[in-house]
C-alpha cells in the first residue's frame, strides 16, 4: 500500500484532475508577483536568508566592539542602532518568514495533496509586504537608526531618533500584516483543501505545527499592531498613551508588546518542531513515537502560550498574585514541549539512524533547545529572574532557544527538502562541515554568556566593567567562527543547485505526500492527485518506496 498517484480509472476514493504538463519556472519568475505557492516559498527563503546575513553582520560588528570594555570599534549610538535592528531583523525578517512563510508555503499544499494555497493572490501579497519592511528598517539608518532595542519601550522610544523609530514601527506593522494574511491562508488551506483521503490522524505533524502557529499568530499579532500604532501616534501626533507626565502608562505598552512577543517565540519554534517531527522518523527509519501526543501538544502550546507573557515583566512592578499566576503558567508551558522532546528521543531510540546533514542539525537542535529550555524554566522563577533580568543570562537563554533551536531547524529543513525544491542533492561532506562549525560556534558564542549574566554584566551596553573582558573575548571569537560557518553552506547551496547530483523524486524514501510528485514539482504539483493509503510515518513495515535515483549510499 502506498501514498501514490492513482489514475481515475483505478479508484473511486478521490476525484482526480488531469492537468497538462507545465514548463518549469524560469529564474526571473522568482522576481515577479507569482501566485504559485512553491515560488512564494522560495522567495520567502531567499529573501529572509539575505536579511539573516545582514543581521549577522550587525551581530559581528557588535561582538567586535565587545571584545574590549571601551567603545573603540563603533560609536555607542551606532551600537544601539545595530542592537535594535539586529534583533528585529533576526526575528521578523529571518526566522518567522523562513520557518512559516518559506517552508510553510512550499510544503503545506504538497503535504495535504492540494494544488495551491486557498488564496494564492493574498499569499503573494503577504510575501511582498516583507521587502518594503526590510527597506524601512535599513533606511532608518539614514535618520540615525532606531535605538531603543527591539522591544522599543517608551519613553525611550519616544525621545530617540523619532523618524527612524517611526520607520521601525511601520516596518513591524508591514511584517505583522503579512503574518496575519499568511496565518489566515494556512488555516483555510489546511482545514478545507486536504485531499479527501487524508484524514486528520494521517496529516503530517508539520501541518499540525503550522495550524497551531497560524492560530497563535491570528490571536496575538493584532495586539502588537495596536500597541505600535498607539506608540506611532505618541511620537508623531501629540497623543499621550504612554507618557506618564500626561496621564499615560508605559506598563500598558509592555503588556501589549509581550502579549504578542512571547507567543512570537512559539511562532518561531513551532514550525521548527514540525520540521523535527518530519526529519527524525525519516532518517531514523522508525514510526514517530506518540503521533497524537505531538499533534495535540502543538495545540496546547498555542493555548498556554497566550498566558505566559508577564514573566517578561517581573521587574516592572507586577503585583504578587500576578507573579504567582505567570510563574505557574510559564512552568506549565514546558510540559507540552517536553512531550515533543521525549517523543523525538523515543523515535531515535533503536532506530537505523542515518547521520545525514539534516539529521545532524535535527539532533543538534534537540541538545541546544533542551539547554535553552532549562534556562528558560529558571527564568520562570521570580527570585532568579529578578536577579538576572536584563543581564547576559537572558541573551544566552534566548539565543540557545532561537539560534540553537529555530536556526538549526531551518538548516535541517533546507538539507532535507533541498532535493525536492531543486531536484538535486546537497553535498553531504560540506553539509557536515557546516554542522560542526555551526555547533562549535554557537556554543563558544553563547554558553559563556550564562556566566556573564550570573556575574552581573548587563546586556544592551557597548561599555562594560573590565573584569568581564576575558569571557567577552571568548564570545567574540565564537561569533567570528559562527559567522564563518555560513560560508560552506552558501557555497554548498549555490554549487549543488547547479551541479549537484540528481536527486530523483524521493531520495530519502519518505512517505509523506510531497515526495510522491516530481522534484522539483510541476506548477500544479501533480498531473494526477495523490490518494493516501497509510500514515505518513509507517516506517519499519514491509513497504519500501521505490528508489528512483543514485543516492542509495545515504538511504540505509
Amino acid at each position: 500500500m502506498t501514498q501514490a498517484q492513482i489514475p481515475l480509472e483505478t479508484t473511486s476514493t478521490v476525484h482526480v484532475e488531469h492537468l497538462p504538463a507545465h514548463a518549469p519556472w524560469k529564474w526571473y519568475d522568482y522576481f515577479t508577483f507569482n501566485v504559485d505557492h512553491k515560488v512564494i516559498g522560495i522567495q520567502y527563503l531567499v529573501t529572509s536568508f539575505i536579511f539573516y546575513l545582514i543581521g549577522g553582520l550587525m551581530a559581528v560588528a557588535m561582538r567586535t566592539e565587545l571584545a574590549t570594555p571601551n567603545p573603540d570599534f563603533i560609536d555607542p549610538t551606532l551600537y544601539n542602532a545595530f542592537l535594535t535592528n539586529h534583533g528585529t531583523i533576526m526575528i521578523f525578517l529571518w526566522i518567522v518568514p523562513a520557518a512559516i512563510g518559506g517552508f510553510g508555503n512550499y510544503l503545506i499544499p504538497l503535504m495535504i495533496g492540494a494544488r495551491d494555497m486557498a488564496f494564492p493572490k493574498l499569499n503573494a501579497i503577504a510575501f511582498w509586504l516583507n521587502p518594503p519592511a526590510g527597506a524601512l528598517l535599513l533606511g532608518s539608518f539614514f535618520f540615525g537608526g532606531a535605538q531603543s532595542g527591539w522591544t522599543s519601550y517608551p519613553p525611550l522610544s519616544e525621545i530617540t531618533a523619532n523618524t527612524a523609530q517611526s520607520m521601525w514601527i511601520l516596518a513591524i506593522i508591514f511584517v505583522g500584516t503579512s503574518s496575519i494574511l499568511g496565518a489566515l491562508n494556512f488555516i483555510v488551506t489546511i482545514l478545507l483543501m486536504r485531499v479527501p483521503s487524508l484524514k486528520w490522524d494521517q496529516m503530517p505533524l508539520f501541518c499540525w505545527a503550522i495550524l497551531a502557529t497560524s492560530a497563535l499568530a491570528l490571536l496575538s499579532t493584532p495586539v502588537l499592531a495596536a500597541g505600535l500604532v498607539l506608540l506611532l501616534f505618541d511620537i508623531n501626533f501629540g497623543t499621550s498613551f504612554y507618557k506618564p507626565d500626561e496621564g499615560g502608562n508605559v506598563i500598558i505598552y509592555q503588556h501589549l508588546f509581550w502579549f504578542y512577543s512571547h507567543p512570537a517565540v512559539y511562532l518561531m519554534i513551532l514550525p521548527v518542531f514540525g520540521v523535527m517531527s518530519e526529519i527524525i522518523p525519516v532518517h531514523a527509519r522508525k514510526p514517530i513515537f506518540g503521533y497524537k501526543a505531538i499533534a495535540f501538544s502543538s495545540l496546547a502550546i498555542c493555548l498556554v502560550g497566550l498566558f505566559v507573557w508577564v514573566h517578561h515583566m517581573f521587574t516592572s512592578g507586577t503585583p504578587p498574585w500576578m507573579r504567582l499566576f505567570f510563574t505557574i503558567s510559564t512552568l506549565i508551558v514546558a510540559v507540552p514541549t517536553g512531550v515533543k522532546i521525549f517523543s523525538w528521543v523515543a523515535t531515535l531510540w533503536g532506530g537505523k539512524i542515518r547521520f545525514t546533514s539534516a539529521m545532524l542539525f535535527a539532533v543538534g537542535l534537540l541538545s541546544m533547545f533542551v539547554l535553552g529550555g532549562l534556562s528558560g524554566v529558571t527564568l520562570g522563577a521570580v527570585p532568579f529572574d529578578v536577579h538576572v533580568h536584563d543581564s547576559y543570562y537572558i541573551v544566552a537563554h534566548f539565543h540557545y532557544v532561537l539560534f540553537g533551536g529555530s536556526v538549526f531547524g531551518i538548516y535541517a529543513a533546507i538539507y532535507h527538502w533541498f532535493p525536492k525544491m531543486t531536484g538535486r542533492m546537497m553535498n553531504e561532506t560540506w553539509g557536515k562541515v557546516h554542522f560542526v562549525m555551526t555547533f562549535i560556534g554557537t556554543n563558544l558564542t553563547f554558553l559563556p554568556m550564562h556566566t556573564l549574566g550570573i556575574q552581573g554584566m548587563p546586556r544592551r551596553v557597548a561599555m562594560y566593567d573590565p573584569q568581564f573582558t576575558a569571557i567577552n573575548q571568548l564570545c567574540t571569537f565564537g561569533a567570528f567562527f559562527l559567522a564563518a560557518s555560513v560560508i560552506p553552506f552558501i557555497v554548498n547551496v549555490i554549487w549543488s543547485w547547479s551541479h549537484g547530483e540528481k536527486a530523483g523524486d524521493n531520495p530519502w524514501n519518505a512517505l509523506t505526500l510531497e515526495w510522491t510528485t516530481a522534484s522539483p514539482p510541476i506548477v500544479e504539483n501533480w498531473e494526477v492527485l495523490p490518494v493516501v493509503t497509510h500514515g505518513p510515518y509507517a516506517y519499519g513495515g514491509n513497504y519500501v518506496p521505490e528508489t528512483t535515483d543514485a543516492t542509495a549510499d545515504i538511504k540505509g
